[in-house]
């Protein structure tokens, strides 16, 4: 912002250069201001000091310091402190009491970074997803299971499969024409045996289906020693392994 000193500098040099006969657009340009400006500076023949350089009064009904700490403890209180400022202010004008607007309720709460907690219950805490990393073949299994046409139609084959994420080796699979429980536990078996690692730490990640989540099949991967962490709820391509290799299985054989 240009001060009142250098204001009246300008406007010398500018009437100077007008006087020895220079236009005021181009006399303007070489100042750096527009004419308009200098038209407004040079109001009445006297150069007009502009408003915005003054300080803006305060309010009368601006609240003071005190005024704002009561506004804070009223909202804090134990009868207000779950109510956002919408129904506090309602209900303090039931009670014939008058603190503050509702915008300047909120207002006074988001500059004391009040507006979302306020009670004393804690704030959520944000979990991470958990992640299983393999560094090495049968440390991370993953399985699914998909159908694929049969002879009929309306009639489809089921093909469980289980594949390392670290070797992409298909540690296991067999077809069924029904899809249950007793046969995941079955193909589990088989290939924990095939892969030797009964009591070896292991991880079998699948899908939220409900082979899956069968309390029998369950407990037989506790006594084999496997947890078995799920993919997260409505998020179809979470379990990418499996759906990968169904996918390259069906449409390009």
């Amino acid at each position: 912002m240009i001060n009142a000193h250098d204001r009246v500098l300008a406007v010398e040099l500018i009437k100077k250069a007008i006087d020895s006969g220079a236009r005021s657009d181009p006399a303007c340009n070489e100042i750096g201001i527009p004419a308009r400006t200098y038209e407004r500076w040079t109001e009445d023949g006297q150069v007009a000091v502009d408003q915005k350089q003054f300080v803006k009064k305060t309010p009368k009904n601006k609240l003071s310091e005190e005024e704002r700490k009561e506004v804070l403890e009223v909202v804090n209180s134990q009868e207000f402190t779950d109510l956002p400022p919408s129904q506090i202010v309602p209900k303090l004008a039931d009670a014939g009491i008058y603190l503050a607007s509702e915008s300047t309720m909120y207002r006074l709460l988001r500059e004391a970074k009040m507006l979302a907690y306020r009670q004393d219950s804690k704030a959520p805490i944000v979990r991470e997803s958990p992640t299983h990393i393999a560094i090495g073949p049968n440390q991370v299994w993953t399985w699914d299971i998909t159908w694929f046409n049969g002879p009929l139609k309306s009639y489809y084959y089921k093909l469980y499969l289980i594949v390392d994420i670290f070797s992409r080796l298909i540690t296991g699979y067999k077809v069924w024409e029904t899809e249950e429980t007793q046969h995941a536990k079955t193909l589990v078996k088989k290939a924990v045996l095939s892969q030797k690692l009964r009591g070896e730490p292991l991880v079998l990640r699948s899908d939220n289906g409900n082979p899956m989540k069968a309390a029998t099949f369950l407990a037989t991967l506790e006594k084999l020693g496997i947890q078995s962490p799920f993919s997260r709820p409505r998020v179809s391509n979470d379990n990418p392994y499996s759906e990968a290799l169904f996918k390259t299985l069906k449409y390009k054989p």
